[in-house]
């Protein structure tokens, strides 16, 4: 089924607004830091930065949450943890229930791939394929068999509204449909998080909102979204922001609750 943008929004509450009540309480946590520090070391092995102080978070399945801060807050630094790019100098963190710490790499590698989809600003699409081949790229790296691979792309690209541009390449494509292609790129392995850095950064506001508006499409459906960004007016499309300042998280607040999806 494809997904129509719609014009229609959220309704929606200032940043300052107080918390909520959590309809998600009773659902498996996706995410799970406790106590996690990222320290990064000069080569003579004094500390060059404290990056990460202590971070508590909980994210449980089918939440949609900004995780916002300036420059230097952490924010960066944690999204590379959440999506196991990273791994904390102290603390603990279960994705989906896993010590991601108790893991080799490549079973880590595995792990990530099955569980996190991610959505880059700058699409990260590979020009010499086409598009139905750029989302079946994950697909490839599972050893997923090829028509199977082609199946479930032309299912995402459907589920996107770009069924009709399945042999273009990215280059053919305007930047909002880069950024459908590599959302349907992001969920074509059947994730249980999408986890998007920026993702409407390069494009202008007509082709953000409709960006956003995919966004909340997939969440509605029980999609559990991650989303780093320095613009409070895309923070206040989600659900729940988590600000960091200083390596610390400085507040985190959920501003409201939508129809909760069924979700995996």
């Amino acid at each position: 089924m494809m997904i129509e943008p719609t014009t229609a929004q959220p309704e929606s509450l200032p940043l300052e607004a107080g918390d909520v009540p959590n309809p998600y309480a009773d659902r498996p946590m996706v995410a799970q830091l406790k106590g996690v520090q990222k320290v990064y070391y000069k080569p003579d092995g004094s500390v060059m930065v404290k990056a990460l102080r202590g971070v508590d978070i909980e994210i449980h399945q089918g939440e949609y949450v900004a995780i916002m801060g300036a420059s230097g807050s952490g924010k960066s630094t944690l999204m590379n943890i959440l999506g196991c790019l990273d791994q904390p100098t102290e603390g603990q963190y279960l994705l989906a229930g896993k010590d991601i710490n108790e893991m080799d790499d490549e079973g880590l590698s595995q792990f990530r791939g099955r569980t996190i989809g991610f959505v880059f600003q700058a699409f990260n699409l590979i020009p010499q394929l086409t598009v139905e081949d750029n989302v079946a790229v994950p697909l490839f790296y599972q050893g997923v068999e090829a028509g199977e691979r082609r199946k479930r792309a032309i299912e995402k690209l459907g589920l996107v509204g770009l069924g009709d541009r399945l042999g273009h390449r990215p280059r053919e494509l305007s930047g909002g449909q880069q950024q459908r292609v590599a959302i349907a790129r992001s969920l074509v392995a059947e994730p249980r998080v999408l986890m998007a850095d920026e993702p409407t950064g390069n494009l202008d506001s007509k082709t953000g909102e409709e960006i956003l508006t995919l966004f909340e499409k997939l969440h509605a459906g029980g999609m559990s979204i991650l989303m780093v960004t320095h613009d409070d007016s895309v923070a206040d499309r989600c659900e729940r922001v988590i600000r960091l300042r200083d390596g610390v998280v400085e507040w985190d607040r959920r501003l409201r609750t939508r129809a909760v999806g069924a979700g995996s």
